[in-house]
C-alpha cells in the first residue's frame, strides 16, 4: 500500500475505538479534523503555519467570486486569524515574484473543483490526467474540443513552450498577430484541455488569470522524478487523506472531497479499513454507514468561532453540512434577487460546535467598509451571545481586509441585535439598505 499515513489506534480521550458516535461527537471530530475545534492561535501565523494548515485540509478551493475576498483566502483566516495574504500568494506562486520550482509548495489542479493543493499530491492526480488524455473525467465540451481540434491544441502547446508562462489573454494577442487562427474561446479551450491532461500546469496568476507553463519549468525536480503510482494506490491515498481532513464521513463524503470516481471506492475503503487507517462507525441520525479516521481526535468542547466561506472544506458538501449541523445551506448567487431567502453571498457563522447564524456580506473597498447586507439567527440559538460573538468576528475580518468600518443593513432577524452588540464598530447610514439592494 502506497499510503504513508500513520494509523493511530487510540483516537479518543477514553482510548477505545468507538463503534457508535453521537451527532455531537461527530461534529467535534469534524471540527478537530478541520483545525477549527481549538479556536485561533494567539500569535500571527507565519508561512510555515499556513503551509501546515493547508496540508491538514488537503486543498483550498479556488473561485473567481470575490464579494468578500477570494474563496481560497478565507479558510485560513477562519482557522488561523489575520495573516498576510501575500504569504499565501507566495506559497501558491500567485505573487509577482514567483518561487523557483524547488521552492514551490502548492500547485493547481482539478480536485474538489479547481483547487490549490500541497505539491506532494501532484503524482496522486496523474491518473486523472491520463483519463483526460482519453477524453474521460473532464467537461464534455473540453474533451470534445481536445480530440477534434488537435492542431489548435498542438499550436497552443508550441506557443507555451516558446513563450510561457502565458494566459488566455496572451493567446488572444498572439492570435491577432498571427491572423487570429484560434481566437479567445478556442485558445481557452485548448489551454484547459492541456491543463486537464497535465501537459501544462499553472505557473502563477496575473490578477486572477491563470498563467500556464510546462511542468518541467514549474514543478520541483523531486516531484517530476516521483514515480507515478498505480491508479488504485493513488485513489486509496486520496481517500485516506480525505478521511484525515474530514474526521468522520460517509463513503460519498470521502469520495467527494477529491471528486473520485464511484467505481473502485468500496474496494479502496475496505483496504483502508484492513490497514487500520479508518474504521466503520455508526453516526446518530445518519442513514449511510460512516468511517472514522484512525488519527481523529475527539475534543471535549470545541471552541470554534469563525465565519466560513461558501467554499470552505467544512461546508462545501451541502448534504454533509445538513447531516452534521442540521443546517440547510445553499449558495444563492445564481438565484434571482427576489427569490433569495438569505442573500447573495451568505457565510455561515460557526460558534462552539454549531452553525448558529448566517450573514450576507460584501466588501466595499472603495468605501472602506464591510457591509452586512443581512443577518439571520438559526432557530434555537441565543440572540445576545451570537450577536456579540459575530460582531467581534466581523470586526476582525474588516481589520484583516484593511477596511475602516462595519456597516449593517437592517435586514434579517439578527440585524438589530448585531447592531447593538458590545464591541461592534458601526457607522449607520439610512441609505445602506438601498445601496445593498442596488449592489446585487
Amino acid at each position: 500500500m502506497s499510503s504513508n499515513l500513520e494509523a493511530t489506534a487510540e483516537p479518543t480521550s477514553s482510548g477505545r475505538r468507538p463503534e457508535r458516535l453521537s451527532l455531537r461527537q461527530a461534529r467535534a471530530l469534524a471540527l478537530a479534523a478541520q483545525g477549527l475545534a481549538d479556536g485561533r492561535p494567539i500569535s500571527p501565523p507565519a508561512g510555515a503555519r499556513l503551509a501546515g494548515a493547508i496540508d491538514r485540509l488537503g486543498l483550498l478551493q479556488l473561485d473567481s467570486v470575490s464579494v468578500v475576498v477570494r474563496a481560497h483566502y478565507m479558510p485560513l483566516f477562519s482557522r488561523l486569524g489575520a495573516y498576510a495574504r501575500d504569504d499565501l500568494d507566495r506559497l501558491a506562486a500567485h505573487h509577482p515574484k514567483r518561487p523557483r520550482p524547488r521552492d514551490r509548495r502548492l500547485f493547481e489542479y482539478w480536485a474538489h473543483e479547481a483547487s490549490l493543493l500541497p505539491i506532494a499530491l501532484q503524482p496522486l492526480f496523474r491518473w486523472r490526467m491520463d483519463d483526460a488524455e482519453a477524453g474521460l473525467g473532464m467537461w464534455k465540451g473540453i474533451a470534445q474540443f481536445g480530440h477534434e481540434q488537435r492542431e489548435v491544441v498542438r499550436r497552443v502547446l508550441l506557443e507555451i513552450e516558446a513563450l510561457g508562462p502565458l494566459g488566455v489573454s496572451d493567446l488572444e494577442d498572439a492570435g491577432s498577430r498571427s491572423g487570429a487562427w484560434w481566437g479567445w474561446n478556442s485558445g481557452k479551450l485548448a489551454l484547459e484541455f492541456l491543463f486537464w491532461t497535465g501537459r501544462i500546469t499553472a505557473a502563477g496568476r496575473r490578477g486572477f488569470e491563470r498563467l500556464y507553463d510546462l511542468p518541467s519549468r514549474v514543478l520541483p525536480d523531486a516531484i517530476l522524478a516521483t514515480p507515478t503510482p498505480p491508479r488504485e494506490d493513488a485513489q486509496r491515498d486520496l481517500l485516506a487523506r480525505a478521511a484525515v481532513a474530514l474526521g468522520v464521513a460517509t463513503a460519498a463524503d470521502l469520495r467527494d472531497y477529491y471528486r473520485l470516481p464511484v467505481e473502485g471506492t468500496a474496494a479502496r475503503l475496505a483496504e483502508l479499513v484492513e490497514a487500520g487507517h479508518i474504521w466503520p462507525v455508526v453516526v446518530e441520525g445518519w442513514r449511510q454507514p460512516a468511517f472514522m479516521s484512525a488519527g481523529a481526535r475527539l475534543p471535549r468542547r470545541p471552541r470554534a468561532r469563525a465565519l466560513l466561506a461558501p467554499f470552505d472544506p467544512l461546508v462545501f458538501e451541502r448534504g454533509r453540512v445538513e447531516r452534521l449541523f442540521g443546517f440547510n445551506y445553499r449558495i444563492e448567487i445564481y438565484v434571482p434577487a427576489a427569490k433569495r431567502r438569505h442573500g447573495y453571498y451568505v457565510l455561515p457563522f460557526l460558534m462552539g460546535d454549531r452553525l448558529v447564524a448566517r450573514v450576507d456580506l460584501k466588501t466595499e473597498r472603495k468605501l472602506g467598509r464591510l457591509l452586512v447586507r443581512a443577518a439571520y439567527l438559526e432557530p434555537g440559538q441565543g440572540e445576545g451571545p451570537v450577536a456579540e460573538a459575530l460582531a467581534g468576528e466581523l470586526c476582525l475580518i474588516a481589520r484583516w481586509l484593511g477596511l475602516e468600518r462595519v456597516e449593517i443593513a437592517q435586514r434579517g432577524d439578527l440585524a438589530a441585535a448585531l447592531g447593538q452588540a458590545p464591541g461592534m464598530n458601526i457607522q449607520h447610514a439610512e441609505e445602506i439598505m438601498d445601496e445593498a439592494a442596488a449592489s446585487t
